[in-house]
C-alpha cells in the first residue's frame, strides 16, 4: 500500500487503514425502522492509503479503477457534484466538514477485495476507511458510532442512497471472533460471541453473482412502504409493533403493506433469539433461524431472486443447517451455516444446480467474524 501510493502519488503517505466488509447474520431490513441487527466484519476489507494536503484538492486512486487519479475541489463538494465510485469516499469529506470539523484534502490511494454488487457492503467499507483515515490524520475526537454515522449521512445525503445504519456500524464496531447485536434506534451495541469453527461449523458465503444495487429505486420503495405503514400505525417506527400485536394491527393496513410489517416484526424476534442462542453458544441452532428469515425476506418483503431461492434451497438440502440472503436484496450473496465435513459438498451442490438452471458459476468463500475500521501502519 505505501510503495503503491508513493507510485501513484510521488510521495510516501502517512499511513496505511482498512475497513471491512460485513456479513449479516440475522437482521434484515430492520435497521431503518429503529431495529435490531447482528452482524459480522469480513475479513476481506478496503485498504486505505492516504496523506494530508493543504491545497483543498482531494485526489483518490482505486487500483480497482480505470487507471486515473480523480481530483476534486473540497471547497465545491455538494450532494450530486460527484456520479462515479468517487462520490463515497468524497461525501465522507463532505459530511465531516458539514458536521463542523476542519479537514481539508488528501491523497488517497483504495484497494479493496470486498466483491462489489455482492450484498457484502463495499460501499460502507469503502467510506469507513477514509473516515478513520481522515480521524486520524487530523486527530479528530470521533467514537467509532459517530464515525459510522458520518459515513451513512455521507450515503444518504451525498451518493443518494437511503440506506440504514448497518453497513455502517458493522464496518466501523465490529470486532474479531464476535458478532456485533446492535440496536439502531440509540445505537447501543454489544459483542456477541461468534466461532462456530470450535463447534466445527464454518460459515459459507455464496455470492450469486447477480449484481446486488440498492441505488436503482427498489429499495427505497420497500423502507417508504415501511416508513408509511408505521406512520399508519401511529409509531415511530416498526420496531414498536410488538409481535404479540401484529395480528390485531393488520387491519389497520392497506393489503399490500401488511406482509412488509411482518417480516420487520418476525425479524426483529429473529435477532433477539439469535443472541440468546449464541449467549448460550448454541452455534448450530441459528441454522433454523437464517432460513426462517430467507423465507420471510423472500414471501413477505419479496427482495430474493431465483438465484439467491436456489442457493438457499440447495445448500440446505445437500447438508447446510441454514441459509438466507444477506444484504439488502435484489441479488447479492447467501450465506450458509455448515458442518465443516459437509462444505464442499455444499458447495459442489450449489454449483450443480446453478449450472443445471442456466446460471453462472457463484462464488464460494468461507469467513469468519473479524475486526473493524483500524490503522495499519
Amino acid at each position: 500500500m505505501r510503495d503503491e501510493f508513493e507510485r501513484i502519488f510521488g510521495a510516501a503517505p502517512a499511513g496505511v487503514w482498512a475497513a471491512p466488509g460485513r456479513v449479516n447474520l440475522i437482521g434484515e431490513h430492520t435497521d431503518y425502522n429503529d431495529g435490531f441487527v447482528l452482524p459480522i466484519a469480513l475479513p476481506h476489507a478496503v485498504r486505505l492509503s492516504a496523506a494530508p494536503r493543504t491545497d483543498g484538492r482531494l485526489r483518490l486512486y482505486s487500483a480497482q479503477g480505470d487507471g486515473r487519479v480523480t481530483d476534486l475541489a473540497v471547497a465545491e463538494l455538494a450532494p450530486g457534484a460527484v456520479t462515479s465510485w468517487a462520490s463515497y469516499p468524497a461525501g465522507v469529506v463532505w459530511a465531516l466538514r458539514e458536521a463542523g470539523h476542519q479537514v481539508g484534502g488528501a491523497d488517497l490511494y483504495l484497494d479493496s477485495d470486498v466483491p462489489t454488487g455482492a450484498g457484502l457492503s463495499s460501499s460502507a467499507a469503502l467510506e469507513c476507511a477514509v473516515a478513520v483515515a481522515y480521524r486520524d490524520l487530523h486527530d479528530l475526537p470521533l467514537t467509532g458510532a459517530e464515525l459510522a454515522r458520518l459515513a451513512q449521512r455521507a450515503e444518504n445525503a451525498f451518493v443518494g442512497v437511503p440506506c440504514g445504519v448497518m453497513d455502517q456500524m458493522a464496518s466501523a464496531c465490529c470486532t474479531e471472533g464476535a458478532a456485533l447485536f446492535l440496536d439502531t434506534r440509540d445505537l447501543s451495541l454489544r459483542q456477541v460471541p461468534f466461532r462456530p469453527a470450535e463447534q466445527g461449523l464454518e460459515l459459507l458465503v455464496i455470492d450469486t453473482r447477480v449484481k446486488h444495487d440498492i441505488g436503482d429505486g427498489s429499495y427505497a420503495a420497500v423502507r417508504a412502504g415501511c416508513e408509511r405503514a408505521a406512520e399508519l400505525l401511529g409509531l415511530p417506527a416498526l420496531r414498536d409493533l410488538p409481535a404479540a400485536e401484529l395480528a390485531a394491527a393488520q387491519p389497520r393496513l392497506p393489503a399490500e403493506l401488511v406482509p412488509l410489517v411482518r417480516h420487520v416484526v418476525t425479524e426483529n424476534d429473529r435477532v433477539l433469539t439469535a443472541v440468546e442462542l449464541l449467549d448460550k453458544g448454541d452455534f448450530a441452532a441459528l441454522g433454523p433461524i437464517l432460513t426462517a428469515g430467507h423465507a420471510s425476506l423472500r414471501d413477505d418483503f419479496r427482495v430474493s431472486c431465483a438465484e439467491t431461492d436456489l442457493a438457499v434451497a440447495s445448500a440446505v438440502e445437500a447438508g447446510a443447517l441454514g441459509a438466507r440472503m444477506t444484504g439488502g436484496g435484489f441479488g447479492g450473496s447467501v450465506i450458509a451455516l455448515v458442518p465443516r465435513e459437509s462444505t464442499e459438498q455444499v458447495g459442489k451442490a450449489v454449483t450443480a444446480a446453478f449450472r443445471t438452471a442456466g446460471y453462472a458459476d457463484p462464488v464460494l468463500f468461507t469467513v469468519t467474524a473479524a475486526e473493524g475500521a483500524r490503522r495499519l501502519a
